[in-house]
């Protein structure tokens, strides 16, 4: 078999991989809750709380190519509450119910599932996406709500109606690309091949802001479109580039066509690439050999069961209890933190006895910092959008033995560029 032949085949193999690790889904009857928060009195009824119980909506992939962030995403979310409503739901009295819509990605969809849920909801959890959450926003500031965007843009950082988690994209493509230049130099050829879209626009962001603090040039950028079948005219002009170093911004199934065709074309960079780009899927697929060369994942956090980080070891345990299928997933940690997250946000809702939509908002100014207990960095949330995200990332190699098909290389990676960048509100 030649090598276009045989590298063909593995491409196409783990796209499906991806297609059949998809199919797992979500429950739909998802609950959740919890915490001690002292109360100020009991909270009136409001839009999604009826006196007991507090509903949250999630907008995430459900079904098409991003269901396998989607999934386990919703997973992670549904694990948190399962926990905390077993200990008597938030504040220790109001259990949570989710309420999960299927957004395929689309910002057109998202919006329609928002709409159909909006006035049955207290807040929205998870809204999958960076264009879909921006699609959204003019309607959550119209209607006052509240909403958790599973993706890292930095406009959420400013955003008042958003409840971000995480550092955001351009610290991830900062830190990367500094982290290959501290251990492989400044001569070497610097690239990127992006999403064409908001998403891939903050990534560059990132590069462009460390690019000009190391004094580097980028030799060629290239893009794709989601869920483009062919990029094989995008990876040769990489290749004759003589790229080196490859910034990369996908989600899994377009990262698996891009490194399937550049293993079948014999190209081989540091692919630097964005924790949306990885699915635990690829460390199982005919992929893995070429990844375990070349590639790198910036994502946040520590190995999945190091137990010495506390938030690791309960959320192992939540997860054995609550998921026992669930295997390990950058994307359902994201999901468990962001339960953390709107638990916080709820309880101090509770403690000002206020569980309408104007409630959240003022709860949210005055929120401070939450804590992930090293699962990810705190993040200090205030008013108006004034809030301190975490700006260190951690560099994961690949290695099919290690949970989730990743292995910490690197923790606490900041760099000057990333200390520097500040962000501005979504338009």
């Amino acid at each position: 078999m030649g090598h276009r032949t045989r590298w063909g085949a593995i491409a196409a193999s783990a796209v499906l991989a991806l297609g059949l690790t998809a199919c797992g889904g979500a429950d739909n009857d998802d609950e959740g809750g919890g915490g001690d928060g002292a109360s100020a009195g009991a909270p009136a009824k409001a839009p999604g709380f009826d006196g007991t119980t507090i509903k949250l909506a999630t907008l995430s992939a459900q079904s098409g190519p991003v269901a396998v962030i989607g999934n386990p995403l919703v997973a992670g979310n549904k694990t948190w509450f399962d926990r905390l409503n077993a200990e008597g739901g938030v504040a220790g009295k109001y259990k949570v119910e989710l309420v999960n819509e299927d957004n395929r990605y689309e910002a057109d969809t998202t919006v329609q599932r928002y709409n159909r849920v909006k006035n049955d909801v207290t807040a929205v959890l998870q809204v999958l996406g960076t264009a879909p959450t921006l699609a959204l926003l003019p309607q959550l500031r119209r209607d006052k709500i509240v909403a958790g965007p599973a993706s890292l843009d930095g406009f959420w950082v400013k955003e008042p109606n958003l409840l971000p988690i995480g550092a955001p994209y351009e610290f991830e493509a900062a830190n990367g690309l500094a982290h290959y230049i501290e251990a492989e130099g400044k001569d070497k050829t610097f690239c990127t091949f992006t999403q064409d879209d908001v998403y891939g626009e903050a990534a560059l962001r990132g590069v462009d802001a460390e690019a000009k603090q190391a004094g580097i040039q980028v030799a060629t950028r290239q893009k794709f479109k989601l869920a483009d079948k062919d990029v094989t005219g995008q990876v040769q002009r990489l290749r004759r580039a003589g790229c080196d170093a490859v910034s990369l911004a996908a989600t899994p199934t377009d990262a698996a066509t891009i490194w399937g065709t550049a293993a079948r074309l014999k190209f081989a960079p540091r692919w630097i690439a964005q924790a949306p780009a990885w699915t635990g899927a690829f460390a199982k697929s005919p992929l893995a050999p070429y990844l375990q060369q070349t590639t790198w994942v910036v994502a946040e956090g520590t190995q999945w069961g190091d137990e010495s980080v506390p938030g690791m070891k309960q959320m192992i345990a939540d997860q054995k209890q609550y998921a026992p299928k669930q295997q390990p997933d950058i994307y359902f940690q994201y999901g468990y933190n962001q339960g953390r997250a709107f638990t916080a946000l709820l309880e101090k809702a509770v403690e000002k006895g206020d569980l309408s939509r104007d409630g959240l908002l003022a709860a949210l100014n005055e929120l401070g910092e939450v804590d992930y207990q090293g699962l990810i960095a705190p993040y200090t949330y205030g008013a108006d959008g004034d809030r301190t995200p975490s700006r260190s990332n951690a560099i994961f190699s690949i290695d099919p033995k290690a949970p989730g098909g990743l292995k910490l290389e690197a923790k606490d990676v900041t760099s000057p560029a990333a200390q520097e960048i500040e962000f501005q509100a979504a338009p």
